[in-house]
């Protein structure tokens, strides 16, 4: 192997692969960072055998060949240099030279053969959507997937798409939830537009580490991204670059038995109002629950913190309410983020009883909704 590449380029393939590679793993190739260089280019690649990322960046290539390296020394070093091109030569001996400027590394690397077989996509692109969709749809939702649930099912998104083969217009649904609040956003495609690609019926569970290192990849570019799947995989691919994971097997709990079909008494709020005076106030949460009162009243909301450790907080803004007094208790993190997610400028809070789920929706916006259960304070 021996070819020459543009610094930044190199560091933008290895900054890739970063969160993918298993820096503890028994398996000592796993990280590593495989580099195959071919006609036109050199593609890295790198898996935890769950996750696999791989991009191809542009190059000048005099020899082809592979090797694998370190992905997180290899990318110290690039990210170190100072020069504008570097020149990477690789001997029988799966020892690397790379030079840049006055700067000289030999590195120890692993044979190429021993990185394993990535899995191959079976099918074209069931679905292509532009990336800024794509991304936001996984930020509407990421925040409320679950973190090492005991439920398996719940550690990731869940993606459908549907409704193209009798109409004239898809529908895709990204859903996160951890049992204790849900986000749900459904898009509508219309067949023939930009992004729709060839529509089929789609039901599978992402693993939240996909999700995470997909919306990594989707920062660089702003192409469209073309998703396909099959019995245990998941394929995006955006230009040069694709991403596969491994699918959670298990059946998605029915998410809309929780969202209220009647959002009982509604109060609308300036989203950026609500959302100073939570963090306030929150500050003086408890630190294990996060609890939050939040009382309502005719024209008002106050806000309410206590910690028999620091004392308390309280904050009243203005609200668009009309009902009986009312004060129902949450996990403040939980409303913060489903603020961060949302985007207008009005808000709107879905009220039954202090002990129902609460339906937070956007003014004018029917495409997302996050439920939060309320807790006892």
């Amino acid at each position: 192997m021996k070819l020459t590449i543009k610094r930044e380029e190199l560091l933008k393939g290895l900054h890739r692969v970063q969160g993918v590679v298993e820096r503890r793993s028994t398996m000592p190739i796993l990280s590593n960072v495989l580099l195959t260089a071919a006609s036109g280019g050199i593609t890295l690649a790198a898996t935890d055998l769950e996750i696999a990322v791989r991009g191809t960046s542009p190059a000048q290539v005099m020899e082809e060949g592979g090797v694998t390296l370190s992905a997180r020394k290899t990318f110290e070093i690039v990210k170190e240099l100072t020069e504008e091109e570097v020149r990477l030569e690789g001997d029988p001996g799966h020892r690397v030279t790379l030079r840049c400027g006055a700067a000289q590394f030999r590195i120890l690397g692993l044979p190429p053969e021993e990185f394993p077989r990535l899995p191959e996509q079976e099918s074209e692109a069931a679905l292509t959507l532009p990336a800024a969709t794509v991304g936001e749809m996984i930020r509407k939702t990421i925040f409320s997937t679950g973190e090492n649930d005991t439920r398996y099912v719940l550690n990731g998104v869940l993606l459908k798409v549907g409704g193209g083969k009798k109409g004239r217009e898809i529908e895709v649904e990204a859903v996160g939830t951890d049992g204790h609040r849900l986000a749900l956003v459904t898009k509508k495609i219309a067949l023939g537009a930009e992004g729709s690609g060839r529509p089929e019926d789609l039901q599978v569970i992402i693993p939240k580490k996909a999700v995470l290192e997909l919306r990594r990849i989707l920062e660089e570019d702003d192409q469209e991204v073309a998703i396909s799947a099959s019995k245990n995989h998941i394929f995006f691919r955006q230009g040069g670059n694709l991403l596969l994971s491994r699918l959670i097997d298990g059946t998605y709990p029915n998410y809309l038995q929780v969202v209220p079909k009647d959002p009982g008494q509604e109060v609308t709020l300036n989203r950026e109002a609500l959302l100073g005076a939570l963090r306030r106030v929150s500050v003086l949460a408890r630190d294990k629950t996060n609890a939050i009162r939040l009382r309502f009243t005719p024209g008002r909301l106050l806000l309410t913190a206590e910690n028999p450790d620091l004392g308390e907080a309280e904050e009243e803004i203005l609200a668009d309410y009309q009902g009986e007094e009312m004060a129902v208790g949450f996990n403040a993190r939980y409303l913060l983020d489903v603020l961060g997610a949302m985007d207008r400028e009005v808000i709107t809070l879905g009220l039954h009883d202090p002990l129902s789920p609460c339906l937070i929706r956007q003014a004018e916006d029917r495409e997302y909704l996050c439920v939060i259960m309320p807790m006892r304070v």
